[in-house]
């Protein structure tokens, strides 16, 4: 349950992406293909990092939340 709770928070991140370009919300799904569109680069870079570092924070956590679910885990 934890693993499909942080990847399907970590999915959520890649469909804003679409569903903003779609619905025409504003936000950093619409920033990211307006920047695809215009061709600037340095924030197409800095949206993708960004939002690689929540990915794997949400990762860092599931695994920080399995040591604290089951004691056998524990380092």
């Amino acid at each position: 349950m934890v693993t499909y709770l942080g990847l399907s928070l970590a999915g959520m991140l890649g469909g804003a992406v679409i569903i903003e370009a779609i619905f025409n919300i504003p936000g950093i799904g619409g920033l990211m293909v307006s920047s695809i569109n215009n061709k600037e680069g340095t924030v197409v870079v800095g949206i993708a990092t960004l939002l690689v570092l929540v990915y794997l924070v949400f990762n860092l956590l599931v695994d920080l939340t399995y040591g604290l679910i089951d004691p056998r885990v524990r380092i």
